[in-house]
């Protein structure tokens, strides 16, 4: 992307606050932050060159001469935001948001006016408005939109030191799902191992740390290995005592609710171990054992 390009953010919070800096420190022109709390505006402004334009946004927008408007607000306002930015825009503008779960298509209004629409969502996690702005490099970015747009969004992408991908405006979504379950469900199965270890004895905090290393060889071995090769544990052995064993436990100390996420995952562990050779007499014999257990728990 040319270093004269322009953008307006629009949403100065962690997302927008890092983007703004990083995007910044790239040689992009920073026309606008649009913002509603000051407090991080105001600190993210402080790393920014003083020609940038800070404007709080109650219910109107100034006109934009940027070639970019990022909208990074939480995803209720953004069919708002671009509502608002309808006849403030200049000719050939390329409107983008940063939701995961939203698409373009949230800017079908815009796209009928004539503007370039799109989304670029980063698959990373931005906790701080100023010292977030280190994590996009290397940080993949999932991008949709029309033609121009995604060339765009891929530029902005690049220039940040990210990886961009694109996918089917439809499927976005989908793709939001898998992200929630890598990320935000794996901190729920890990809740459950750790209430498990309680029902041991072992206080909470200490059976996070116990479990710790265990996730971080996990995570180390799917770095190099396939996801078939990195299965470990009672279902890619496929011992049936062992789970019997487990499943008496659960159903004594644990909600019927751990049981159906441990029977579940149970069978989701086994198709990946049938296709790592684990389809034996032996599989036949566990599959039996979950589906007598999921009918009680039924």
């Amino acid at each position: 992307m040319g270093m004269q390009t322009s953008i307006s953010i629009i949403g100065i919070g962690r997302v927008g606050g890092a983007l703004a800096i990083a995007l910044a420190d790239e040689g992009l022109d920073i026309e606008y932050l649009i913002y509603r709390d000051p407090s991080t505006a105001i600190a993210v402004s402080a790393f920014l060159p003083p020609s940038v334009k800070l404007a709080q946004w109650s219910n109107s927008l100034p006109e934009f001469q940027s070639d970019v408007v990022l909208i990074t607000t939480a995803d209720p306002q953004i069919a708002l935001i671009a509502d608002h930015l309808r006849g403030r825009l200049r000719t050939g503008c390329v409107v983008l948001h940063t939701s995961g779960s939203l698409s373009s298509e949230v800017f079908a209004d815009l796209a009928s006016d004539g503007f370039y629409t799109g989304s670029m969502h980063p698959l990373v996690s931005v906790s701080d408005g100023v010292s977030g702005a280190t994590v996009f490099a290397n940080a993949f970015f999932c991008i949709e939109g029309d033609e121009t747009a995604l060339k765009t969004a891929r530029s902005i992408v690049e220039s940040l030191g990210g990886r961009p991908f694109s996918i089917e405006s439809k499927k976005k979504p989908l793709y939001h799902a898998a992200a929630v379950t890598a990320c935000g469900h794996l901190v729920a199965l890990i809740d459950i191992s750790v209430q498990m270890l309680s029902k041991c004895g072992v206080e909470s905090k200490s059976a996070k740390e116990i479990l710790l290393p265990l996730i971080s060889s996990t995570l180390k071995n799917l770095q190099t290995q396939t996801l078939e090769e990195a299965l470990t544990g009672s279902f890619a052995r496929v011992d049936v005592d062992a789970v019997q064993r487990h499943l008496s436990a659960i159903n004594e100390e644990m909600s019927e609710r751990v049981r159906d996420v441990y029977l579940l995952l149970g069978e989701q562990s086994l198709d990946l171990s049938a296709s790592n050779g684990g389809n034996t007499a032996d599989g036949r014999k566990l599959r039996e054992l979950i589906s007598i257990a999921k009918r009680k728990s039924g």
